[in-house]
């Protein structure tokens, strides 16, 4: 079994994602930066592709691909501590990392890394960042 352990950095800023009271709550999709669809879910991608992940909120990880592709996976429920530790590790014998599959959070513990919550991925979509000229960034 192959064991893989992304370890991301937290996020220098803070996102305002509080919704008014009485509001529906936010599509979990839209955590982290703007994006936009530019083709059909896929159940798997290539884990050797996998250039770098990026940890949005509890139920969201962008996987960025070598060549530059984005695939947005938004997990089939939120996952403890996931938006908080950043960072995930899973274990698969396949080339691939597939919807179901289980990734875990990683978690500091007094200094020592630990193994936390499992949950299950969703589809991987393919998406683009989507720049915003208004926000000065």
């Amino acid at each position: 079994m192959i064991r893989h352990t992304l370890a991301l950095l937290p996020v220098a800023g803070l996102m305002a994602c509080a919704t008014a009271e009485g509001e529906p709550r936010q599509d979990p999709a839209l955590a982290g930066p703007a994006v936009k669809t530019v083709g059909e879910a896929q159940s798997c991608i290539n884990r050797t592709a996998i250039r770098n992940t990026k940890v949005r909120s509890d139920q969201v990880i962008d996987f960025e691909m070598r060549g530059g592709k984005v695939y947005r996976n938004v997990l089939t429920s939120r996952c403890p501590r996931l938006g908080f530790e950043r960072a995930i590790t899973y274990e698969t014998s396949l080339s691939q990392l597939c919807r179901t599959e289980i990734i875990y959070t990683l978690e500091n513990m007094g200094g020592q890394v630990q193994r936390g919550a499992g949950c299950s991925l969703g589809e991987f979509v393919p998406v683009e960042y989507v720049e915003d000229d208004a926000s000065g960034e």
